[in-house]
């Protein structure tokens, strides 16, 4: 990316798309909760998916390299180490 020059914008993603149900659980594991995760099933599934085209992206030579899930983990190891939570 320290190449592109273009004024056009890129969408930056894996290409992969996760449901809000999917991240929950996946947040869950990480975090070590062990409680139970209720979803009402009377309300709509969120909205429609929205995923992203990188098409583009994945022509100019990049892709991703990190998987979701380990970026969350990455993500809340940060969190964790920045405001102590135990």
């Amino acid at each position: 990316m320290k190449s592109y020059s273009s004024y056009e914008c890129l969408n930056i993603g894996t290409g992969k798309d996760i449901s809000i149900k999917e991240l929950a659980e996946i947040v869950k594991k990480i975090v070590g909760y062990s409680g139970s995760i209720i979803w009402d099933e009377s309300k709509p599934n969120g909205t429609s998916s929205k995923l992203l085209d990188v098409n583009k992206l994945n022509s100019l030579g990049w892709n991703y390299k990190t998987e979701f899930e380990d970026g969350i983990i990455q993500a809340y190891k940060v969190f964790k180490n920045t405001l102590y939570i135990d």
